[in-house]
């Protein structure tokens, strides 16, 4: 079933995740409808909090080398918590939740990373480039941040200046 991707400004993109403790046939449900959400959106993460979930939950599927995102490639990562980080990379950044804006955003280049799967088991992930980045974008979400958050000053208003011109372009 697909589920609606809430967009910014919704006040609700600010919202702290709240912890995942049920590890149930709803959550499960949730979890396939999230993947079946992002995929038929095109794209590679899916934060709950971006479909109007406040619980700590996201999902991932990074395509591989011919763009293909095979859904046995899919991630699904519960209360997350990075516990180790090197290295800095800038990648192009974009959001379901901020659609059609783009920016360079920093992020760590690799990380490990200690969660949850679906049924609740302990699991840690080393990941690095696009996974890497990709995780932290989800976490951001997970703790009421957007991409756009990372911006400067100047990148930030210039952001706000084209979203005031999409809006009056769709009325």
């Amino acid at each position: 079933m697909l589920l609606p991707i809430i967009t910014y400004p919704n006040k609700l993109l600010k919202t702290l995740s709240a912890d995942v403790a049920m590890f149930d046939a709803q959550l499960h449900a949730f979890l396939d409808n999230m993947y079946e959400t992002m995929m038929n959106n095109n794209g590679i993460g899916l934060a709950a909090i971006q479909v109007s979930m406040p619980i700590r939950a996201l999902i991932l599927c990074i395509p591989d080398e011919e763009g293909n995102q095979d859904q046995a490639n899919i991630l699904e990562i519960i209360n997350p918590r990075i516990v180790n980080t090197s290295g800095k990379s800038t990648y192009q950044e974009g959001c379901l939740s901020v659609p059609g804006f783009y920016e360079d955003i920093e992020r760590y280049e690799s990380l490990t990373l200690h969660y949850q799967n679906r049924h609740g088991v302990e699991c840690t992930l080393e990941a690095n480039e696009l996974l890497s980045i990709a995780i932290q974008h989800e976490i951001d979400h997970l703790n009421g941040k957007l991409f756009i958050d990372h911006l400067s000053y100047s990148k930030r208003k210039k952001f706000e200046k084209e979203l005031k011109k999409a809006f009056k372009e769709k009325k």
